[in-house]
């Protein structure tokens, strides 16, 4: 039984999930938007949301957890310095997800997930 599981598993075993969500937060971060289905891109934002409040706090061990988690280093320092700046003001909420067309080939319901 899942029953009050709240962990979206994505079809996928715990290492893969892992690696596939690192994957995806680390490319929302770097290009501000990707492409991805809806179930993922709900799975991503709980991800990015974490790394970007790390960010807004800046301090030495949220730099750290934050390295340990996204792929890219320079990408870690450079959401680092305009964090303040860009997500000072706002209390969350930092992702936007729109629903798209479905794809194509199985009719997945398909989304672009953003930084706002």
């Amino acid at each position: 039984m899942r029953h009050r599981c709240r962990v979206p598993e994505l079809g996928r075993p715990a290492d893969q999930r892992k690696a596939l969500l690192r994957a995806l937060a680390t490319e929302l971060l770097r290009n501000g938007q990707i492409k991805t289905t809806k179930t993922r891109a709900k799975a991503v934002r709980k991800e990015v949301e974490g790394i970007i409040t790390l960010a807004k706090d800046g301090s030495l061990a949220s730099r750290r957890r934050a390295l340990g988690y996204i792929y890219d280093k320079a990408l870690v320092h450079a959401i680092f310095e305009q964090a303040q700046e860009r997500y000072g003001s706002r209390n969350g909420g930092y992702t936007r997800i729109m629903r798209t067309v479905s794809r194509r080939g199985d009719n997945s319901d398909m989304a672009i997930i953003e930084l706002v």
